[in-house]
Protein backbone atom coordinates (compact mmCIF):
# COMPACT_ATOMS: atom_id res chain seq x y z
CA UNK A 1 0.00 0.00 0.00
CA UNK A 2 2.85 2.37 0.85
CA UNK A 3 4.48 1.63 -2.51
CA UNK A 4 1.37 2.74 -4.38
CA UNK A 5 1.27 5.95 -2.33
CA UNK A 6 4.92 6.67 -3.09
CA UNK A 7 4.34 6.12 -6.81
CA UNK A 8 1.44 8.55 -6.82
CA UNK A 9 3.57 11.22 -5.14
CA UNK A 10 6.25 11.20 -7.85
CA UNK A 11 5.71 14.25 -10.10
CA UNK A 12 4.77 13.39 -13.66
CA UNK A 13 6.78 15.47 -16.15
CA UNK A 14 6.48 16.12 -19.89
CA UNK A 15 9.05 17.89 -22.06
CA UNK A 16 7.67 19.51 -25.22
CA UNK A 17 9.55 21.11 -28.13
CA UNK A 18 8.07 23.88 -30.29
CA UNK A 19 9.95 25.98 -32.90
CA UNK A 20 13.61 25.59 -31.95
CA UNK A 21 16.78 23.66 -32.70
CA UNK A 22 16.16 21.35 -29.70
CA UNK A 23 19.61 22.39 -28.44
CA UNK A 24 18.33 23.15 -24.93
CA UNK A 25 16.82 19.69 -24.63
CA UNK A 26 20.07 18.16 -25.79
CA UNK A 27 21.99 20.28 -23.29
CA UNK A 28 19.98 18.79 -20.43
CA UNK A 29 21.69 15.46 -21.10
CA UNK A 30 25.05 17.13 -20.44
CA UNK A 31 24.47 16.83 -16.68
CA UNK A 32 25.67 13.24 -17.07
CA UNK A 33 26.94 12.89 -13.50
CA UNK A 34 23.56 13.88 -12.06
CA UNK A 35 21.04 13.05 -14.80
CA UNK A 36 19.96 9.74 -13.26
CA UNK A 37 19.54 11.44 -9.87
CA UNK A 38 17.30 14.04 -11.51
CA UNK A 39 15.28 11.46 -13.42
CA UNK A 40 14.97 9.43 -10.21
CA UNK A 41 12.89 12.24 -8.67
CA UNK A 42 10.31 12.34 -11.46
CA UNK A 43 8.07 10.18 -13.58
CA UNK A 44 9.18 11.20 -17.08
CA UNK A 45 5.95 10.61 -19.00
CA UNK A 46 6.95 12.26 -22.28
CA UNK A 47 10.11 13.65 -23.84
CA UNK A 48 9.53 14.71 -27.43
CA UNK A 49 13.22 14.41 -28.29
CA UNK A 50 13.35 10.75 -27.31
CA UNK A 51 9.95 9.37 -28.32
CA UNK A 52 7.34 9.68 -31.05
CA UNK A 53 4.56 8.57 -28.71
CA UNK A 54 1.76 11.11 -28.17
CA UNK A 55 1.81 13.34 -25.11
CA UNK A 56 -0.16 11.75 -22.25
CA UNK A 57 -3.37 13.20 -20.91
CA UNK A 58 -2.20 13.50 -17.29
CA UNK A 59 0.96 15.18 -15.95
CA UNK A 60 2.02 17.61 -13.24
CA UNK A 61 4.93 19.62 -14.61
CA UNK A 62 5.48 20.69 -18.23
CA UNK A 63 8.83 21.82 -19.62
CA UNK A 64 8.59 23.74 -22.91
CA UNK A 65 11.35 24.60 -25.36
CA UNK A 66 10.82 26.74 -28.45
CA UNK A 67 8.83 29.68 -29.78
CA UNK A 68 5.14 29.69 -30.67
CA UNK A 69 4.81 29.83 -34.46
CA UNK A 70 1.71 27.76 -35.30
CA UNK A 71 -1.92 27.47 -34.29
CA UNK A 72 -1.18 23.88 -33.29
CA UNK A 73 1.47 25.14 -30.87
CA UNK A 74 -1.08 27.50 -29.32
CA UNK A 75 -3.51 24.62 -28.79
CA UNK A 76 -0.75 22.47 -27.31
CA UNK A 77 0.20 25.19 -24.85
CA UNK A 78 -3.40 25.76 -23.83
CA UNK A 79 -3.78 22.07 -23.11
CA UNK A 80 -0.52 22.09 -21.15
CA UNK A 81 -1.62 25.03 -19.04
CA UNK A 82 -4.97 23.43 -18.25
CA UNK A 83 -3.29 20.26 -17.03
CA UNK A 84 0.05 21.24 -15.46
CA UNK A 85 0.38 22.71 -11.99
CA UNK A 86 3.73 24.19 -13.09
CA UNK A 87 5.05 25.25 -16.52
CA UNK A 88 8.77 25.79 -17.11
CA UNK A 89 10.17 27.39 -20.26
CA UNK A 90 13.75 26.64 -21.27
CA UNK A 91 15.89 28.68 -23.62
CA UNK A 92 15.66 31.98 -25.46
CA UNK A 93 13.20 30.72 -28.09
CA UNK A 94 10.59 29.96 -25.43
CA UNK A 95 11.36 33.04 -23.33
CA UNK A 96 11.62 35.78 -25.98
CA UNK A 97 10.79 33.96 -29.26
CA UNK A 98 14.55 33.90 -29.84
CA UNK A 99 15.80 33.20 -33.35
CA UNK A 100 12.29 32.33 -34.70
CA UNK A 101 11.23 35.76 -33.46
CA UNK A 102 13.46 37.40 -36.06
CA UNK A 103 10.71 36.53 -38.56
CA UNK A 104 8.09 38.38 -36.53
CA UNK A 105 8.28 41.63 -38.47
CA UNK A 106 6.63 41.52 -41.88
CA UNK A 107 5.94 37.79 -42.02
CA UNK A 108 2.91 37.97 -44.30
CA UNK A 109 4.54 40.09 -47.04
CA UNK A 110 7.53 37.73 -47.12
CA UNK A 111 5.30 34.66 -47.46
CA UNK A 112 3.50 36.29 -50.38
CA UNK A 113 6.80 37.24 -52.02
CA UNK A 114 8.04 33.67 -51.79
CA UNK A 115 4.86 31.79 -52.74
CA UNK A 116 2.78 34.37 -54.59
CA UNK A 117 -0.79 33.16 -55.00
CA UNK A 118 0.19 29.52 -54.36
CA UNK A 119 0.85 29.71 -50.63
CA UNK A 120 0.92 26.10 -49.31
CA UNK A 121 -1.89 25.09 -46.95
CA UNK A 122 0.63 24.46 -44.16
CA UNK A 123 1.46 28.16 -44.16
CA UNK A 124 -2.11 28.94 -43.09
CA UNK A 125 -1.36 27.22 -39.80
CA UNK A 126 1.68 29.39 -39.09
CA UNK A 127 1.11 32.32 -36.76
CA UNK A 128 1.85 35.64 -38.43
CA UNK A 129 3.92 36.75 -35.46
CA UNK A 130 6.21 34.26 -33.66
CA UNK A 131 5.71 34.64 -29.95
CA UNK A 132 7.23 33.69 -26.63
CA UNK A 133 5.39 31.04 -24.63
CA UNK A 134 4.47 33.62 -21.97
CA UNK A 135 2.59 35.58 -24.64
CA UNK A 136 0.19 32.64 -24.97
CA UNK A 137 -0.06 31.11 -21.49
CA UNK A 138 1.05 31.90 -17.96
CA UNK A 139 4.57 30.61 -17.23
CA UNK A 140 5.65 29.73 -13.69
CA UNK A 141 9.40 29.26 -14.07
CA UNK A 142 11.96 30.18 -16.71
CA UNK A 143 15.45 28.96 -17.60
CA UNK A 144 16.93 31.62 -19.92
CA UNK A 145 19.87 31.75 -22.37
CA UNK A 146 20.83 30.01 -25.62
CA UNK A 147 21.47 27.26 -24.93
CA UNK A 148 20.47 26.85 -21.30
CA UNK A 149 22.91 25.96 -18.57
CA UNK A 150 21.89 22.37 -17.66
CA UNK A 151 22.65 22.95 -13.97
CA UNK A 152 20.43 26.04 -14.03
CA UNK A 153 17.70 23.81 -15.45
CA UNK A 154 18.15 21.31 -12.61
CA UNK A 155 17.91 24.13 -10.06
CA UNK A 156 14.69 25.50 -11.59
CA UNK A 157 13.20 22.03 -11.98
CA UNK A 158 13.76 21.44 -8.25
CA UNK A 159 11.80 24.63 -7.55
CA UNK A 160 8.92 23.49 -9.72
CA UNK A 161 8.86 20.00 -8.23
CA UNK A 162 8.77 21.17 -4.64
CA UNK A 163 6.80 24.37 -5.01
CA UNK A 164 9.46 26.99 -4.27
CA UNK A 165 8.66 30.59 -5.14
CA UNK A 166 10.10 31.60 -8.52
CA UNK A 167 12.83 34.20 -8.27
CA UNK A 168 12.98 36.59 -11.22
CA UNK A 169 16.36 38.13 -11.87
CA UNK A 170 15.89 41.69 -13.05
CA UNK A 171 19.20 43.55 -12.94
CA UNK A 172 21.46 43.78 -16.00
CA UNK A 173 24.52 41.73 -16.85
CA UNK A 174 26.95 44.59 -16.29
CA UNK A 175 26.93 43.96 -12.53
CA UNK A 176 28.07 40.37 -13.02
CA UNK A 177 30.85 41.52 -15.34
CA UNK A 178 32.10 43.87 -12.64
CA UNK A 179 32.05 41.09 -10.04
CA UNK A 180 34.10 38.97 -12.45
CA UNK A 181 36.55 41.90 -12.61
CA UNK A 182 36.44 42.05 -16.40
CA UNK A 183 37.02 45.30 -18.24
CA UNK A 184 34.18 46.80 -20.28
CA UNK A 185 34.11 46.05 -24.01
CA UNK A 186 32.88 49.56 -24.75
CA UNK A 187 36.19 50.94 -23.55
CA UNK A 188 37.68 49.12 -26.54
CA UNK A 189 34.96 50.18 -28.96
CA UNK A 190 33.38 46.72 -28.99
CA UNK A 191 29.59 46.39 -28.82
CA UNK A 192 28.21 44.30 -25.96
CA UNK A 193 24.55 43.80 -25.08
CA UNK A 194 25.30 43.28 -21.40
CA UNK A 195 24.13 46.86 -20.86
CA UNK A 196 20.51 45.75 -21.29
CA UNK A 197 20.56 41.96 -20.93
CA UNK A 198 19.16 40.28 -17.83
CA UNK A 199 21.77 38.94 -15.43
CA UNK A 200 21.90 35.41 -14.02
CA UNK A 201 24.26 33.53 -16.33
CA UNK A 202 27.39 34.64 -14.50
CA UNK A 203 28.44 36.71 -17.54
CA UNK A 204 30.02 33.60 -19.04
CA UNK A 205 30.60 35.01 -22.50
CA UNK A 206 32.35 38.20 -21.32
CA UNK A 207 34.32 36.09 -18.85
CA UNK A 208 35.61 34.13 -21.85
CA UNK A 209 36.46 37.31 -23.73
CA UNK A 210 33.31 37.43 -25.89
CA UNK A 211 30.75 40.25 -25.72
CA UNK A 212 27.21 39.41 -24.61
CA UNK A 213 24.74 38.77 -27.46
CA UNK A 214 21.61 39.15 -25.36
CA UNK A 215 20.38 35.56 -25.25
CA UNK A 216 18.99 35.92 -21.70
CA UNK A 217 16.54 38.59 -22.85
CA UNK A 218 16.21 42.27 -22.07
CA UNK A 219 16.13 43.08 -18.36
CA UNK A 220 13.01 44.87 -17.09
CA UNK A 221 15.45 47.24 -15.38
CA UNK A 222 17.30 48.03 -18.62
CA UNK A 223 17.63 51.58 -19.92
CA UNK A 224 17.67 50.81 -23.63
CA UNK A 225 17.77 54.45 -24.69
CA UNK A 226 20.72 55.05 -22.38
CA UNK A 227 22.47 51.98 -23.79
CA UNK A 228 22.11 53.38 -27.30
CA UNK A 229 23.79 56.58 -26.12
CA UNK A 230 26.66 54.59 -24.59
CA UNK A 231 27.08 52.69 -27.86
CA UNK A 232 27.08 55.89 -29.87
CA UNK A 233 29.65 57.48 -27.51
CA UNK A 234 31.87 54.45 -28.17
CA UNK A 235 31.61 54.87 -31.94
CA UNK A 236 28.89 52.27 -32.46
CA UNK A 237 25.81 53.39 -34.39
CA UNK A 238 22.55 53.03 -32.40
CA UNK A 239 21.01 51.31 -35.43
CA UNK A 240 23.69 48.62 -35.19
CA UNK A 241 22.91 48.19 -31.50
CA UNK A 242 19.19 47.76 -32.28
CA UNK A 243 19.96 45.27 -35.04
CA UNK A 244 22.03 43.17 -32.65
CA UNK A 245 19.13 43.11 -30.18
CA UNK A 246 16.84 41.59 -32.81
CA UNK A 247 18.65 38.25 -32.68
CA UNK A 248 17.01 37.29 -29.39
CA UNK A 249 14.64 40.14 -28.63
CA UNK A 250 12.70 40.93 -31.80
CA UNK A 251 9.35 40.56 -30.05
CA UNK A 252 10.44 41.85 -26.62
CA UNK A 253 8.43 44.79 -25.41
CA UNK A 254 10.33 47.98 -24.66
CA UNK A 255 13.20 47.39 -27.08
CA UNK A 256 12.00 49.74 -29.77
CA UNK A 257 12.23 53.53 -29.21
Amino acid sequence: MSTMSEEKSIPRVVLVGLASCFGCQINITNVEAHLMEVLGQIDMRYWQLTSSDPMPEAFDVAVVEGAVTTDEAVRTLQRIREQARAVITIGACAATAGIPGMAAAGYEPRANEVYGQAVPAIIDDIACRPRAVADVIEVDYEVPCCPIDPYDFVRVLQKALYGANPYERTSTLCGECKRNERGCFYGRGIMCLGLVTRQGCGARCPDLGRPCNGCAGVSPDANVKGARRVAQHSGIAPARFDKALEMFNQVTQGVQP
